[in-house]
Order: structure tokens, then C-alpha cells, then sequence
């Protein structure tokens, strides 16, 4: 016999229970509770003495490689989007079959080889500058995406395509109105990675001339200048978090409602 509502326990009639004790587990964990009180600690240590006015001496030089920073990153982000999104959906077709998971092993090695490495092999075909630390950064980035949209078209649900091929729906409108929204959930969450690998990462691209944060990084590195490196590696941090948060708000708006868990 199944009771009313009302006849529950208060702790068990409460709909709300569920969310709220899985927020009372996450703040018994000590991991968060650490990762909170480090952070208090990193900014209480940042106020003490002149270290702010120390950062704001190069308040000019950062708003400045900061917008180096987004050009990199937007450059050799969009390129791995669309070749990534490109590459993985045409790996997913059936004619790949046997030889998809061997060619997505060429693209592999963008990610076993060391960023350096890769930077220094296009510096060594392309010269100094932007270019190749775009081709760098786009090499380092795109496994992600491809690896994401080929795992999510292939993952479509059988019955799916079977029931649109039951409609008349020919294989390019299987593709856009079927295969290609239920991966787009998978294929957010590799655009997510790829994006926070492409901000961390370059700062490097300044080793080869192309500008950007990296500047203040290495070059306070170089002269033990604790400030010059905080001014450069504090925003780096600041952009790689926004980043993901706006790819977050990002992914919950395009992926339809029904396949994202979010949702």
C-alpha cells in the first residue's frame, strides 16, 4: 500500500531533499572546502603589501596582450571548430568504417606531441609570428572536437534513424534533423575542452613571436619579476575560466531541450 504524500515523514515528503543533501555531501567533502580556503588564502596574499599596486603598473600592458591572447585564440579555435566538426562528421559515415579510428590517430598526435615541439616544428616551416602559432595551437586543439562529433554522430540511436528512413527522410536530412542534434551535446563538450586548451596553452605561441600574455609570463620569469608574472598569468586564468562558463551557457542554449541532461 503506497501512502499519501501527506502521511510521509516530513524529511521524506519534502521534494527538495534529494538536492539539498547532495549540496550538504559536497560541502562535508574536504576537497572543495580546501580549494576554497587556498583561493582565500592566494587573494589575502595578493592584497597584502604592494602587490596590487605592482599589478596595476601594467594594467596597460595587459589589456594589450590580452587582446593578442583572444586573437590566437580565436583564430586557432574557429579554424579547429570547423575542420574538427567537419572531419569528425564525415569519419562517422559508414564508408569510413574500417579506417575512421586510424585516421583519427593522425590527429592524435596534435596532442602526444608536446605543445614546444609543435610550436618549434612550425617555426621551423613557417617562420616567426602569427601564423605559426596559430597552425600550433590549431594543431594542438583539434583532437577534441573531432574525436567528440565522430563518438557523438556514431552513438545516434538506432531506432531514430530507422524511424526517420520510415518517414521518407533522405540521409542528408537524417543527418541535420536527426544525427547532428542528438550529437550536439557531445560535440559542445569537446569545443568546450578544446577551447580551455587553446587558452592555456597559448601563452607559449610568445616564444615563437606571436605576442600575446605569454610576454609578461616568460619575460617575468626571466627576470624573477613576481609581479610582471602574475600580471600575465592571472589574466590567462581569468579568460580560461570565462571561457568555459560562456562555452557552458553556450552549450545549454544550442543543444536542444530533451537531449541535454542540463535540461
Amino acid at each position: 500500500m503506497t501512502l499519501p504524500v501527506s502521511h510521509l515523514p516530513p524529511n521524506l515528503s519534502d521534494p527538495g531533499l534529494p538536492r539539498r543533501a547532495s549540496w550538504l555531501r559536497r560541502l562535508a567533502s574536504p576537497k572543495p572546502m580546501l580549494k576554497v580556503l587556498f583561493f582565500a588564502l592566494f587573494v589575502a596574499w595578493l592584497l597584502m603589501g604592494d602587490m596590487p599596486r605592482s599589478l596595476l603598473a601594467f594594467r596597460k600592458d595587459i589589456v594589450y596582450l590580452t587582446w593578442q591572447h583572444l586573437e590566437l585564440v580565436a583564430w586557432a579555435s574557429g579554424l579547429a571548430v570547423i575542420v574538427g566538426v567537419t572531419v569528425g562528421a564525415v569519419l562517422s559515415r559508414p564508408i569510413f568504417g574500417r579506417i575512421s579510428e586510424v585516421i583519427l590517430q593522425v590527429f592524435n598526435l596534435g596532442t602526444t606531441i608536446p605543445t614546444l615541439a609543435i610550436l618549434a616544428l612550425s617555426m621551423t616551416l613557417m617562420g616567426i609570428g602569427m601564423v605559426p602559432a596559430v597552425f600550433g595551437l590549431w594543431a594542438h586543439t583539434l583532437l577534441p572536437i573531432v574525436r567528440n562529433t565522430y563518438t557523438g554522430l556514431k552513438e545516434t540511436p538506432a531506432h531514430l534513424i530507422d524511424a526517420a528512413r520510415g518517414m521518407g527522410m533522405t540521409a542528408t536530412q537524417i543527418f541535420f534533423g536527426v544525427e547532428f542534434p542528438n550529437a550536439l551535446y557531445v560535440i559542445m563538450g569537446g569545443i568546450r575542452t578544446a577551447l580551455a586548451i587553446c587558452v592555456g596553452t597559448a601563452p607559449l605561441a610568445f616564444l615563437i613571436g606571436a605576442g600575446g600574455l605569454g610576454e609578461l609570463i616568460f619575460t617575468g620569469i626571466a627576470l624573477n619579476d613576481m609581479p610582471m608574472l602574475l600580471a600575465g598569468a592571472l589574466p590567462t586564468a581569468l579568460l580560461a575560466v570565462l571561457t568555459d562558463f560562456v562555452v557552458a551557457r553556450l552549450q545549454i542554449w544550442v543543444v536542444p531541450r530533451g537531449i541535454s541532461p542540463a535540461t
